[in-house]
């Protein structure tokens, strides 16, 4: 029977993964988080009662509008408000996966039990993931602060109904399955009842930083993986262009005290154990950057993910919403409200940056290998441009110059977005984050270094074939990708297009088939190095 995930204040990236790509189902509110959600609940409650309370957001207005006092019966129109006003994105949708993570987030977020929602509202968002709605969300639109709030005001919209009798029936949009519906009508569709947002509920539901880690864990889970296969691309083109071993000596590495390094280097010794094409050239004394340096490119890079990692699973469960609302410690309803910042984005704009740059090095140093495999006088005695018959034929020219392409194209993206703020809302925003911008930005750098990385295992795999029995001398690790690569894509005789030989090696990325058919090499050397 699969495990269902529960709403946990140690919610982790695996089981976000596991909800947001594999509908992996959820598990409804314990008795323990229900009773944390409604102790948070009756301090708003307690303090609407009261003729003089002023609380953010529920009996005041919003951003500069904070000292206009809302009276008591349009508190819920006021949370409805924000919803409207704030479901103002443009542009492409998210993705699935990447709102299906919204979801799952926000949904635990208010389970820590200091938003004051009722426990419906989360269980509302808990039953769109397990029934499959899943909301249009324009991608543009966020500042990062005060946290995603267009992008949350459109899942907001179809998750909840318009305040009574006043004719609000706007729902947005939502999925099921391949079919665009209004909002309204897809929850109607699998029965999930849409609860009126009462005073605080709006805010909530819109007040947080919950696109950012959303991307944010979803671009780290693939740049672990895109690594993987920048480790297995390079052996195989480490190979093919007759590299040499002393560089990866482990004492070399041992002595660099990184362990990402150490890591990298260990896994192309694995991945290359037994070849007959490393060290085969006599006259070579040592490699180019772009293969010798491999290991001190791709190993900080691992480094730097192991420590986003922590930052951003940390956030999947953080209370970023605002004002806070926190019982008594008497368990009396009157408790407080503490208006801060946890829904400035800072924190996901340096966490998105950082990792944007650093998996961008993974194309750079990838497409110099490339090029060399494609360049006569670098090559070790490959043809020019990889083909047999160069001058009738390109060869590969052309797929390095997408690379190429796409290589640059990461150098504007990785401009960091967190050094750029706008002032927003009559200067009482005055410093954004821009977070939501940097998650958008390393989502296309991803998406970018897994063609570049593509093109390689292509360059990789030709210049093997080209090799006089090139793929019998091949390390143990790199002949079984190399094995994969050959079975689903055609040796290159004559051109042809190759933007479906692209896309065929990107799906194996995708589904993990070339990593599966290195792990064994990969376990043998971990178990023979300790």
């Amino acid at each position: 029977m699969t495990t269902s995930v529960s709403l946990s204040p140690h919610l982790s990236i695996s089981d976000l993964v596991m909800v947001a790509r594999e509908d992996r189902a959820v598990a409804p509110m314990d008795s323990e988080t229900r009773a944390r959600v409604e102790a948070s609940r009756a301090v708003v409650e307690h303090a609407l009662a009261q003729p003089d309370t002023m609380m953010y957001g529920v009996t005041t207005g919003y951003g500069s509008l904070s000292t206009t006092k809302i009276p008591p019966d349009d508190r819920a129109r006021l949370s409805r408000n924000v919803i409207l006003k704030c479901a103002v994105g443009v542009g492409e949708p998210l993705p699935r996966d990447w709102v299906r993570a919204m979801l799952l987030i926000r949904a635990n977020s208010l389970a820590r039990g200091v938003s004051g929602v009722r426990p419906e509202i989360i269980t509302t968002l808990v039953d769109m993931l397990n029934k499959g709605v899943t909301p249009y969300v324009p991608g543009k639109g966020s500042l990062g602060a005060s946290g995603d709030l267009a992008p949350l005001a459109h899942i907001a919209l179809v998750a909840t109904g318009g305040v009574d009798d006043t004719g609000d029936s706007f729902s947005g949009q939502a999925w099921i399955g391949e079919e665009l519906l209004d909002g309204a009508a897809a929850m109607a569709r699998v029965g999930i009842p849409r609860p009126v947002v009462q005073a605080k509920e709006g805010l909530a539901l819109t007040n947080g930083t919950t696109m950012m880690a959303a991307g944010g864990a979803l671009a780290l889970h693939d740049a672990r993986s895109l690594l993987c296969h920048a480790e297995l691309a390079a052996a195989l083109s480490i190979e093919g262009l007759l590299g040499r071993s002393p560089a990866l000596d482990p004492a070399l590495h041992r002595v660099s005290n990184q362990p990402g390094q150490i890591g990298t280097a260990g896994r192309l010794r694995a991945l290359l154990a037994e070849s007959q094409l490393i060290d085969s050239d006599p006259k070579r004394v040592q490699d180019a950057y772009s293969l010798r340096c491999t290991p001190q490119v791709l190993g900080p890079i691992h480094d730097m993910i192991d420590f986003l990692w922590d930052r951003v699973e940390g956030s999947l469960s953080a209370a970023s919403d605002n004002p806070l609302i926190f019982p008594g410690d008497d368990s009396s309803e009157e408790g407080s409200a503490i208006s801060g910042g946890n829904f400035h984005g800072a924190g996901p704009a340096l966490w998105m940056d950082t990792l944007g740059i650093a998996v961008a090095e993974a194309a750079d140093i990838s497409d110099r290998r490339v090029f060399r495999m494609l360049t006569p006088e670098l090559s070790a005695g490959l043809p020019a441009m990889l083909v047999s018959n160069p001058g009738l034929n390109g060869g590969l020219m052309s797929a390095q110059y997408t690379g190429a392409a796409l290589v640059s194209d990461n150098k504007t993206l990785a401009h960091p977005d967190s050094v750029d703020s706008i002032p927003t809302c009559a200067g009482q925003e005055d410093h954004v984050s821009m977070g939501a911008n940097a998650a958008r930005h390393t989502w296309e750098i991803l998406e970018n270094v897994k063609t570049v990385l593509a093109v390689e295992f292509l360059a990789a795999r030709q210049a093997i074939y080209l090799r006089p029995d090139g793929r019998a001398k091949l390390g143990r690790g790199s002949q079984a990708v190399y094995d994969i690569l050959q079975a689903h894509v055609e040796p290159i005789e004559t051109d042809r297009s190759l933007a479906a030989d692209l896309r065929v090696i990107e799906t194996l990325m995708d589904e993990g088939t070339l990593v599966a058919a290195a792990t064994p090499a990969l376990e043998d050397m971990a178990r023979d190095e300790k």
